[in-house]
């Protein structure tokens, strides 16, 4: 199947999705589009056992798409671009310390934390997990997605500073998180002990680079949209900004997710009240809301359906797994932004109600499963693949859909 058919189908699902979303479901429409796809992959299992065949074509459909490079090599990109264009950066500079500790301390902490548990559990159940791969776990589920946590915060009426801090600790931890599964993952394969002097030199190589180049990318798109008064040419250059930043990143080998972040705050804010007219500041953020929308849209329609290519993989023991890490990664999540709170609180406010906040707003999305899918063919994938689909899908459908609750009480 070519890349136009594809793109044709899951335009045309997530199209009729949204429309029975918004006129029956009334749900968030993450949320929605998500829970209406896992649905029509649990009808198609259905009828798969009721003798009409239709899971193998749909699984053919979803395995063309290879949701890695689908994902962290097209959408992501885009996605984080956007979401740091809208991020007010006058409210981010006031938590910028917050923000820091808990984008890189808050990864660290949670990703010890889980991976130890997880490791723990797979001893109870057998599963015999090199502790290597639990550590991965614990990397590529610690971050909280951007992608998922942004337009959630937008509809919630949270005190301007605690949506400044999680947004932009969503944006910049999600960076630190593929940055740290790619070092452990490159020490998994290297076939030697685990060093940590090496894994920290590729983390501060590829850390430090994504933000360098990505300042040196803002700056850059910044001069050029000041010398031209043009809507549709300075919509062009973010383009140019997103797609050629990205790839020239990853050829340099730096991070391309901070360094798409730390763009688009340079765009967002300085380029957005200094280079830009009414006119296109307006033209500009329509263009980027409904590329988001879009993109937001296929992607939790996607994620639903990755169902379908897990099917085979599920099991008792394996089923188990994933339903313990649920509050195995809420714990890890509890327990680091505690203790980093608890330190934050020396030199601002910092309450146990934001604890909880923070706590349930970590929504994870579709960076994890692209993290899982990207792992070789080891014993442990199929563990590691359930429960972080699982784990994904609670903090969708779960606390998206009750942190506006929580929030209100």
């Amino acid at each position: 199947m070519d890349v136009f058919q594809i793109a044709g189908i899951l335009t045309t699902l997530t199209a009729f999705f949204a429309y029975l979303n918004y006129r029956f479901l009334k749900l968030p429409v993450t949320t929605g589009l998500m829970l209406q796809s896992l649905l029509l992959s649990l009808l198609l299992a259905l009828l798969m056992t009721a003798g009409v065949d239709v899971v193998t074509p749909a699984r053919r459909l979803i395995l063309d798409i290879s949701f890695d490079v689908f994902f962290l090599q097209g959408m992501l990109s885009f996605l984080l671009f956007a979401g740091a264009l809208f991020v007010k950066v006058e409210e981010l500079l006031t938590v910028k310390v917050s923000v820091a500790v808990f984008a890189v301390a808050g990864v660290l902490i949670s990703t010890v934390i889980i991976g130890g548990a997880f490791s723990l559990l797979s001893q109870l159940l057998d599963l015999n997990m090199r502790p290597i791969y639990c550590l991965l776990f614990g990397a590529l589920i610690s971050p909280t997605d951007p992608v998922a946590v942004l337009p959630t915060l937008r509809r919630l009426g949270i005190p301007d500073r605690l949506n400044a801090q999680i947004a932009g600790e969503a944006l910049f931890n999600d960076g630190v998180g593929i940055v740290l599964f790619l070092s452990l993952l490159a020490a998994a394969q290297s076939g030697h002990p685990l060093g940590i002097s090496g894994v920290a030199a590729i983390f501060l190589r590829q850390t430090a680079g994504g933000i360098l180049f990505g300042t040196l990318l803002g700056w850059a798109g910044y001069f050029l949209i000041k010398t031209v008064d043009n809507f549709r040419l300075e919509i062009l250059i973010t383009l140019a900004l997103v797609t050629g930043g990205y790839a020239l990143a990853r050829s340099v080998e730096v991070s391309g997710p901070l360094a798409m972040v730390v763009a688009g705050l340079l765009i967002g804010g300085r380029g957005r009240k200094l280079a830009m007219s009414e006119h296109t500041r307006e033209n500009l953020d329509h263009f980027w809301e409904l590329v988001e929308e879009f993109l937001n849209a296929i992607l939790f329609t996607v994620i639903g359906l990755q169902l379908l290519v897990l099917s085979d993989r599920l099991n008792a023991f394996h089923l188990v797994t994933g339903v313990a890490a649920i509050p195995i990664v809420l714990l890890g999540r509890f327990l680091s932004v505690l203790v980093l709170g608890g330190l934050l609180r020396l030199r601002e406010h910092f309450s146990l109600r934001d604890v909880s906040v923070m706590t349930w707003s970590g929504l994870r999305g579709g960076i994890p499963i692209a993290l899982a899918m990207s792992l070789p063919d080891v014993r442990e994938l199929s563990v590691l693949l359930v429960a972080t689909y699982l784990v994904v899908v609670f903090s969708i459908l779960v606390q998206g859909s009750t942190l506006k609750r929580l929030i209100e009480t």
